[in-house]
């Protein structure tokens, strides 16, 4: 181990990967087939990433995001707006500026509250990571509640 941790060197170089900026004109919108619900999901696609993918959601005013579960986690961003997320048996509110957690393979739907104005999320997950490994899976039950999702999925098997 000591010769392995000596043979890292102390620079790391730079990467050369591009493009460092992709403009929200840029971004590609996720085909309507690609999502049960709503919402309009636009991936930053173009970024170098590899074990993250970023996207901006929108959810429009009075709907939801679908039920679904998926083997990553998710960080959403609250741009605008305000809602609430049910994920499993807890009911959680957010507006402009909080942060939502989403765990990995628990329920979970977004709810825009507003009649009025969109929600707009940017959203962080780690599903490039798990996709390389090979263990990413998701699971989507429309615009169903938490126990029907259970319900339809046969509980929390995997």
């Amino acid at each position: 181990m000591t010769d392995f941790l000596g043979a890292i060197s102390d620079r790391v170089r730079p990467s050369a990967a591009s493009p460092l900026v992709v403009r929200a004109a840029e971004l590609e919108r996720l085909p309507a087939d690609r999502i049960n619900n709503p919402t309009t999901l636009s991936i930053a696609g173009k970024l170098p990433t590899s074990t993250f993918e970023i996207f901006r959601q929108t959810i429009p005013p009075g709907q939801s995001s679908d039920m679904q579960r998926h083997h990553h986690e998710t960080v959403h961003y609250v741009i605008s707006g305000e809602g609430h997320s049910d994920i499993e048996d807890e009911t959680a509110p957010w507006s402009s500026g909080d942060f939502i957690y989403t765990p990995p393979w628990t329920w979970h739907r977004h709810y825009n509250d507003s009649t009025d104005h969109p929600v707009e999320f940017l959203t962080i997950e780690n599903s490039r990571l798990l996709g390389l490994l090979g263990v990413g899976r998701r699971q989507s039950a429309g615009l169903a509640t938490v126990e029907e999702a259970r319900i339809r999925f046969g509980g929390d098997t995997a």
